[in-house]
């Protein structure tokens, strides 16, 4: 893939569907991640962990079905390049949620939101050339 794709209707289109797979997760993350922290009582990053991670491997699995149609036979392979990526963007999502709302004292679901839309970009771009590539 090369960098004028970015700019292609195809790649656009590709990111629109990578979004609204996205959104799906966003109700899979914070629904899981509001189980987690506010009736179970676990801590809010290890409910926000729990939540990523489930909403990454939903993720996965529709991104590779609907956003890349992926036909590559080597499942396990892809799914781990996809999860890795994920792990990476759960660090940044921590880390942007620990900044905004531990030290700057923003709503932890604000800063979550915001965590989500970079996060997003990043999971994006990452995948189109590198896992789904």
């Amino acid at each position: 893939m090369k960098l004028i794709d970015i700019f292609s209707k195809i790649f656009f289109f590709k990111f629109v569907k990578f979004c609204i797979v996205g959104f799906s997760g966003v109700f899979v993350d914070f629904g899981i991640t509001y189980f987690f922290k506010e009736i179970v009582k676990i801590q809010k990053y290890i409910a926000n962990a729990i939540g990523f991670t489930c909403a990454a491997t939903t993720n996965y699995f529709l991104n590779r079905i609907w956003t890349f149609d992926s036909h590559n036979p080597h499942i396990m392979e892809e799914f781990s390049r996809f999860f890795i990526i994920a792990l990476i963007g759960l660090g940044i999502n921590s880390a942007i949620i620990w900044l905004m709302n531990g030290k700057f004292k923003v709503n932890f679901y604000l800063s979550k939101l915001v965590a989500t839309v970079i996060v997003t970009l990043w999971n994006f771009l990452i995948n189109a050339y590198f896992t789904f590539a």
